[in-house]
């Protein structure tokens, strides 16, 4: 058994979750009941109310509302008014509320008298609260602006034709009322504001016109200084300049003379000779350099023909010393010369330096003495400033108060009584009703399938339980001995049992049970009919009742449950004695017999283990019904003691953790689990067994034709081998 799992295990492997178009409309097919409950239930409940709602009329004003703005416009330039009224995306949605306010709605209500009228209506005593009508008004009224234009369309809904175009007209009339009191209220108190305002500005201007004076008077600040915006320099502007001058001069000329100095001071006689010469051009130098030529040259021609020690050469080479050291006596005064110049002209730079810093201080000690005056002067032209634009804007707004306005609100088109009712509209509610009803019920349904825990399909169980499908059963099967060996039903037993032959591992394997982990799920049906149609290919076959609390098999098939099963373990009959035939005639049957109440624990007997050797040996095939394993313990026992172990499980009955723990309690007695037979299924409605359902009756239509190769039993003759087995989707054959 161990080996059949690891093998099983090897080769099965879950298949992923993934919701396919076929699943959504399985899903629909099989809750189509409460689908169509609920959306009748909503379809039917939206017609009834659309029929029962009063008819409403609707009127419509449409108001054109234009901003404040004169039709002359003021001829002031900082007022804004040439360049037109800004666009302003709020400012539609703002007059809306203010049609919608109670300073608007209040009036209506008072000049219709609708506190009287609507509780006539009602079947109020006296008069309503102005809330309460101007609730009941704000729920009747809708205000919006006319698609593409700047237009405001006020609309209002009434039973009455004629109320609602005379509501609709008089928030039209109210509401241009309040703007143009509003507006003359808002123009008086601001021309009060700036009034008061220029008052004040006024006194801030003649105080600061004091206290500039008084500044002036202390600082001995002349007129012609005083015009200036800023305080002025002391010093006059052409003799800043000049000394500035001078003194960006001597640094020029220090700089130059610097250079040279620097440049001539490290090299040698030699070298200078030239350069000297060259960018100072000196008379006697030059005088110098030219003896010294002409003395070089003397001595040159007189070595040709003489030797250095005649007289005449020395002569010539002290004329030549001696020149030469003059030149050189003349080179160390010019370097003397320009060093005292550069010392000359840096000791003039540090005088010119000075005279300038000694202005710039005073100058700006100046400044900061008379710049509490030239503050103050500027501050007062401010306030000057201030105190005209105040002036001017009164002068304004009063200008602006006499001048004739456009109308803020205008009639564009009046409201007038309404020909047909515009609610309800019975079409768009019973349409909506339709299609509401049909999102809920198919919401619900996949609410409940969601919530829906139990088996619904292959895959379900395989990934689950991690077993094989051996088998699928479909709805409504009967008793093939009562149906006839022709039944459409018996093909899906064939298959399952072609699947359990080849899944058990050894031939010697021959008794079998089947387990269900509650009641209702088919096990005992399952197991006679399998049964049947082993027996019916030729088997011996013996079916035994064990199921000794509730036993069902000898209704099948008709016979008394006086001995059986109990009367042999308990050695009161004997096996021959319990065991009965039926139409079938190589199967064979021991019902469960009498259970006496102290006799609970018989199947776990020694007699009980001795029947089972015995009855291997006698029997093809050996079927023990039994009890529900989350029950009573006699399923375990029986799962313990026979070779092979079917589960039956019932498409959409019990949750899959029941269906879990009824095959983890086979595993744990030591159970041999072959596979799982999924029963129940209505194969006509869900597509994922609706394959199983036309091929079992495409098959037996054949057989009905008289095809040579089949027979009743699945088999193309008596002799011939078993074909390859039909097993479910996404079974593993563990062969």
């Amino acid at each position: 058994m161990e080996s059949s799992k690891a093998d099983f295990a090897k080769t099965f492997n879950a298949p992923e979750v993934k919701l396919h178009f076929l699943d959504y409309w399985r899903i629909i097919r099989i809750r189509k009941t409460v689908i169509l409950a609920v959306f009748l239930l909503v379809a039917l409940t939206t017609t009834l109310v659309t029929f029962i709602l009063p008819e409403a009329y609707s009127s419509t004003v449409r108001i054109q509302v234009e901003k404040d703005t004169p039709d002359v416009s003021a001829l002031l330039g900082d007022r804004g008014f040439s360049g037109g009224n800004p666009y302003d995306p709020y400012w539609l949605q703002t007059e809306f509320e203010k049609i919608q306010s109670k300073t608007v709605l209040y009036k209506v209500i008072e000049r219709l008298g609708l506190n009287r009228e609507w509780a006539k209506k009602y079947k109020e005593s006296g008069e309503l609260r102005n809330e309460m009508t101007y609730m009941i008004l704000k729920s009747m009224l809708n205000v919006r602006q006319s698609r593409g234009t700047s237009l405001i369309e006020i609309s209002v809904i009434s039973e009455k034709p004629g109320e609602a175009a005379q509501i609709a007209n008089k928030i039209a009339e109210v509401y241009g009322e309040v703007r143009r009191l509003k507006r003359q209220e808002v123009t008086a108190s601001g021309i009060e504001v700036l009034k008061t305002q220029w008052v004040e500005q006024d006194r801030k201007v003649r105080e600061k016109q004091t206290e500039v004076n008084k500044l002036k008077d202390e600082l001995r600040i002349s007129d012609v200084e005083a015009q200036g915006s800023t305080a002025g320099s002391v010093l006059e502007p052409d003799t800043l300049r000049r000394i500035e001058a001078s003194r960006i001069e001597a640094q020029t000329k220090m700089a130059s003379i610097k250079t040279l100095y620097d440049e001539f001071k490290d090299r040698k006689h030699s070298e200078l000779k030239q350069a000297i010469s060259v960018s100072y051009p000196d008379v006697q130098l030059g005088e110098l350099l030219r003896n010294e030529a002409d003395a070089q040259q003397k001595l040159a021609d007189m070595l040709v023909n003489l030797s250095p020690e005649h007289p005449d050469v020395k002569r010539v080479a002290k004329i030549q010393e001696t020149v030469t050291k003059q030149i050189d006596d003349r080179i160390d005064g010019f370097l003397l010369g320009m060093k005292a110049k550069v010392a000359q002209q840096q000791a003039e730079v540090d005088t010119l330096n000075k005279q300038v810093e000694e202005a710039k201080e005073t100058d700006i000690r100046k400044s900061i003495e008379r710049r509490p005056y030239f503050q103050g002067k500027r501050d007062l032209e401010t306030l000057q400033i201030l105190r005209e634009k105040l002036n001017m804007q009164i002068i304004a707004q009063e200008i602006d108060s006499k001048i004739p306005k456009s109308m803020i609100v205008e009639m564009v088109d009046l409201a007038e009584p309404g020909l047909r009712p515009v609610k309800p509209n019975k079409p768009l509610n019973i349409s909506l009703g339709i299609i509401v009803g049909l999102i809920i019920g198919v919401g619900l349904a996949f609410f409940i399938e969601y919530l829906d825990t139990s088996v619904k399909t292959i895959d379900d169980v395989e990934r689950a339980l991690q077993s094989p499908v051996l088998g699928v059963i479909p709805q409504n099967v009967g008793l093939l001995h009562e149906e006839g060996p022709d039944s459409p039903h018996a093909e899906a037993y064939r298959v399952l049992r072609t699947n359990v032959l080849f899944s058990r591992k050894d031939p010697q394997l021959n008794t079998l049970t089947v387990i269900s982990g509650g009641a209702g799920e088919g096990k005992s049906t399952t197991l006679f009919n399998l049964a049947i149609v082993f027996a019916q290919n030729n088997q011996r076959v013996l079916v035994i009742d064990s199921d000794l609390r509730r036993p069902s098999l000898h209704k099948y098939l008709h016979v008394a449950n006086n001995t059986g099963l109990t009367s042999f373990l308990l050695k009161q009959n004997t096996s021959e004695k319990v065991i009965q035939t039926t139409t079938i005639p190589t199967l064979d049957f021991m019902p469960s017999g009498k259970l006496p109440s102290s006799s609970l624990g018989i199947l776990s007997s020694v007699q009980m283990k001795e029947m089972i050797r015995d009855l291997k040996r006698r029997y093809d095939f050996v079927f023990f019904d039994s009890p529900p394993i989350m029950g009573v313990s006699d399923a375990s026992i029986l799962a313990s003691e026979v070779d092979m172990v079917l589960q039956v499980i019932q498409y959409r009955r019990y949750p899959q953790p029941m269906t879990i723990r009824a095959k983890q309690m086979v595993e744990k007695v030591g159970g041999n689990l072959l596979g799982i037979v999924l029963n129940n299924i209505n194969m006509a409605q869900d597509e994922n067994y609706y394959y199983y359902s036309g091929y079992y009756y495409d098959y037996h239509s054949h057989e009905n034709e008289g095809d040579e190769y089949a027979s009743k039993d699945g088999y193309a003759s008596k002799d011939a081998k078993p074909a390859e087995p039909t097993a479910a989707p996404g079974k593993v054959d563990s062969k």
